[in-house]
């Protein structure tokens, strides 16, 4: 029992199971807000179903793809499968489990998610082969996530049918890409001695910390033209305000010459984001007729 155990929590350390904490709440934003209130139990379930078998297989997939450049990166080779911890069969095995449990949970949606299944899929996985072919992997980084508020839209309503799913997909786009900026700029320089893409590797620390506060600036803006979409009361406006704090805080945090506080910037802030949206837009749409 104590080896299952083992094994368990290594496997949830593979997947960074705790940054399903970036993602999930946007999923279930789209959710309230296609529902116009709490969507039915049914639809949440599948809905955290689907999330965690996409998210599950996005970062095994990202780790089988990776393991021979994480071997080689001294910040990651101490990562499970190159030293040895989990093994390449158990991962493919994990993986294949993963997307099984994320096939059914669409299908189990609605047939429309069920048929767009392909195309998440081909989105998640897709991006670990992108920074060996283009510097802007972080932009099909934020695209990878910004699926999940669309998804759940149609989970719910069982089609896109207002701008409001769109413009929370690129909010997660320009946020995403955002942050992971930032974060590339710690491998900087084996990036470019390995021959892998990234902004950073591209453009420099300096010259990247400023394209990721250019990100959050559009962000920034696209949250208010969501605001201005949907119409929800001060709740909102005072998530929104503070999303856009912590947004121009992190970039407090980090120099070109002084990345010691990335940790900070990446995990502890922008963990934030996510759950300060779910539960102040959530509030405002629970309040929205009691004139509160």
């Amino acid at each position: 029992m104590a080896g299952f155990f083992g094994k368990l929590r290594t496997t949830l350390e593979m997947i960074k199971f705790e940054h399903t904490l970036f993602a999930l709440p946007f999923a279930f934003l789209g959710a309230v807000l296609a529902a116009d209130g709490l969507p039915a139990w049914r639809q949440l379930l599948w809905i955290t179903v689907a999330m965690v078998g996409a998210r599950s297989a996005a970062m095994t997939f990202n780790r089988i793809v990776d393991r021979e450049i994480d071997a080689a990166n001294p910040r990651t080779a101490n990562r499970e499968l190159p030293s040895g911890r989990l093994s390449l069969t158990f991962a493919w095995a994990f993986l294949l489990a993963s997307v099984a449990v994320f096939i059914f949970a669409a299908y189990s949606l609605n047939w429309l998610t069920f048929a767009l299944s392909p195309v998440a899929l081909i989105s998640v996985l897709g991006y670990s082969y992108a920074k060996r072919f283009t510097s802007f992997a972080h932009v099909l980084l934020g695209w990878a996530l910004a699926i999940s508020p669309a998804a759940a839209w149609i989970a719910v309503r069982g089609a896109i049918d207002s701008e409001v799913p769109i413009l929370l997909s690129l909010f997660v786009l320009m946020w995403t890409a955002g942050f992971d900026v930032l974060y590339a700029c710690q491998d900087h320089d084996f990036d470019r001695n390995a021959g892998l893409h990234s902004i950073p590797a591209r453009f420099g620390i300096a010259r990247s910390l400023w394209i990721a506060r250019l990100f959050h600036f559009q962000s920034a803006i696209v949250l208010i033209l969501i605001l201005a979409f949907t119409g929800l009361g001060w709740p909102a406006y005072l998530g929104a305000g503070l999303v856009m704090v912590l947004l121009g805080y992190q970039h407090t945090l980090v120099k070109p010459n002084d990345l010691s506080r990335m940790n900070a910037a990446f995990f502890t802030t922008n963990a934030f984001v996510s759950v300060i949206l779910l539960v102040s837009f959530s509030a405002a749409v629970f309040t929205r007729d009691t004139g509160l």
